[in-house]
């Protein structure tokens, strides 16, 4: 095993501690007892939804940035795709706590589409794209393939063959992993940069939907970092003579 991938696995079980923490913690009154805490989220609720979609989210993320390591030896590359893996296996580890400490399953039940949790959010100009079938890695396999679209927050649809906003499709991912050089680093932040305007999307609207305080500041948190590698990646295209694609 290489030292990338221990430090992703250790960021995760930091994580995992962390939620226990954090989702205790806010289970506790102004009084210091957590014998009369608020409700927990069920499985419908946006707080649930949230973790289970960007879970998986994340873990296309983390995947890319595996691969685009071993296809290119341009450190700043590289170093961008460690802190996403990274920072990303840390978020994704707290997000399965919770819903493990929540007593909820990881995966939507009944076959519910991706997403859906965000029909209620409206703070920002939406359009709609088709499901496609799933096509991606991660959970959530053959949900949302068949079924209409969902909503698209901040103008980032779903494009066929992808799960959910701003993910990548199997023939992007074999496309990636056959990609070398240059070429793998242009594919990789094209692909990275559309992947988070998607994650920025749905980040939002847990922080519109989401009950949980201490999820809400996860969801802000990740908006602002987001945004801010956008806004990276951008430049590092166009020093490469390239531009993001969306």
């Amino acid at each position: 095993m290489n030292r990338t991938y221990w430090a992703a696995l250790a960021a995760v079980l930091a994580a995992l501690v962390f939620a226990a923490v954090a989702t205790l913690s806010t289970g506790t009154t102004a009084s210091g007892s957590s014998d009369s805490g608020p409700d927990l989220p069920d499985t419908a609720s946006a707080d649930a939804g949230f973790a289970r979609d960007m879970s998986v989210h994340h873990q296309q993320a983390v995947e890319m940035s595996f691969v685009v390591r071993d296809r290119t030896g341009d450190e700043a590359v590289r170093s961008l795709a460690y802190d996403i893996a990274n920072t990303q296996a840390n978020q994704r580890g707290m997000m399965l706590g919770w819903l493990d400490l929540w007593g909820l399953p990881k995966v939507a039940p009944g076959g519910a589409e991706p997403m859906a949790w965000m029909a209620g959010s409206s703070g920002s100009s939406g359009s709609s794209g088709s499901s496609g079938s799933s096509g991606s890695s991660g959970g959530h396999d053959g949900h949302g393939a068949g079924h209409g679209g969902h909503s698209a927050h901040a103008g980032v649809a779903t494009k066929p063959g992808a799960l959910m906003p701003g993910m990548a499709t199997k023939a992007e991912l074999a496309e990636l992993a056959k990609a070398e050089g240059r070429q793998a680093e242009v594919l990789y932040l094209q692909l990275m940069t559309d992947h988070h305007k998607g994650g920025v999307a749905m980040a939002q609207g847990c922080v519109q939907l989401c009950e949980t305080p201490v999820e809400r500041e996860l969801a802000k948190g990740m908006v602002d970092a987001q945004e801010s590698e956008i806004r990276l990646m951008t430049d590092m295209l166009k020093q490469r003579g390239a531009q993001p694609r969306g």
